[in-house]
């Protein structure tokens, strides 16, 4: 039976991808009548309809080259353009510097995505599937109005102070386009097993929202940030076990602790320079067999006599 998709339908991706842009768009009106808290709000809906339209799109077989310019352009006002706009309606700052580091944010934002738009047709490894390259816009939109959040919840502080919002807005705009893997929620599997807690989790984290919509989002984003240095240890990881493309989790850590187990060491080379160092790499290969060293006929001896000096015993003389 074929399935007849009608054009209200296919339709329906782009329109949560424009009511993502007009909640975008509110932020910065919010902001120009000092009403941040609906701003980050507003960014905050902006976010979830942007994670909503390409899993819509793809689960109708809507996807077109149209909604992706149009998410692209979406993403650039409401997680670049708006942000940078709360930031500098709120710190109020005239001089000069804080315009310059919105401008600076916004830049970064679009540089980001223009780089998105180019990988989707560069053929990468199935692993990468699994990462975004760099902070992704949506995420980054959010990190920057830390210091706007701190301060509606918590009042004036260090936080607030000038060059601690610059420094975290540039800091927040370099992870934007760096190349550093970030987890991507699409490729994020639930065991059948975690299922029941998972959403016990979804409640407690509804219940916090509701009680305390900023803290439960400072907390989040804490969490998002804190959680780069395991992607990028995974992504190292992943990178060096090909063995380990493509099979389920539990495989995979099953993978993961049999190397942990063996502890293999990679060989270590003498401490020389240019093409010597590439001929002592070439000769040592050659005795390196899966991680395990052998020597050849001149090296045995003394091999033999560094493990008879290791177990503290030496040869007799004859």
């Amino acid at each position: 039976m074929v399935r007849v998709m009608t054009p209200s339908v296919r339709l329906l991706p782009n329109a949560i991808t424009v009511l993502a842009l007009c909640a975008g768009l509110s932020a910065a009106q919010f902001a120009l009548n000092h009403n941040f808290v609906l701003a980050i709000g507003a960014i905050g809906v902006a976010a979830v309809l942007d994670s909503l339209d390409g899993r819509i799109a793809r689960l109708l077989d809507a996807t077109s080259k149209m909604g992706a310019e149009l998410d692209s352009l979406s993403d650039a006002i409401s997680f670049g353009v708006s942000p940078a706009l709360v930031l500098y309606i709120w710190f109020g700052d005239t001089s000069g510097i804080g315009w310059i580091v919105s401008l600076t944010f916004a830049v970064c934002i679009v540089l980001r995505l223009a780089r998105f738009n180019t990988l989707l047709d560069v053929e990468q490894p199935p692993y990468a599937k699994e990462f975004f390259v760099g902070v992704p816009a949506p995420a980054g939109g959010l990190c920057a109005l830390m210091p706007v959040i701190l301060t509606l919840e918590f009042g004036d502080g260090w936080w607030g102070s000038a060059p601690v919002v610059y420094v975290w807005t540039v800091a927040i705009a370099l992870l934007l386009i760096s190349r550093l893997p970030t987890l991507s929620l699409k490729s994020v599997r639930v065991p059948a097993k975690a299922a029941a807690p998972l959403l016990v989790g979804v409640g407690l984290a509804a219940a916090a929202i509701i009680q305390y919509p900023l803290i439960a989002l400072a907390v989040a984003l804490l969490l998002y940030l804190v959680h780069i240095p395991y992607a990028i240890r995974r992504y190292q990881w992943l990178a060096n076990h090909p063995e380990a493309w493509g099979v389920p989790l539990r495989e995979r850590r099953a993978i993961r602790r049999s190397t942990s187990r063996l502890r293999l060491r990679r060989p270590r080379f003498p401490r020389v320079a240019g093409n010597q160092r590439l001929a002592v790499r070439r000769s040592t290969q050659d005795h390196v067999v899966r991680g395990v060293r052998t020597y050849s006929s001149d090296g045995q001896d003394r091999s033999r006599r560094r493990s008879w000096r290791r177990i503290g015993l030496r040869q007799r003389n004859r």
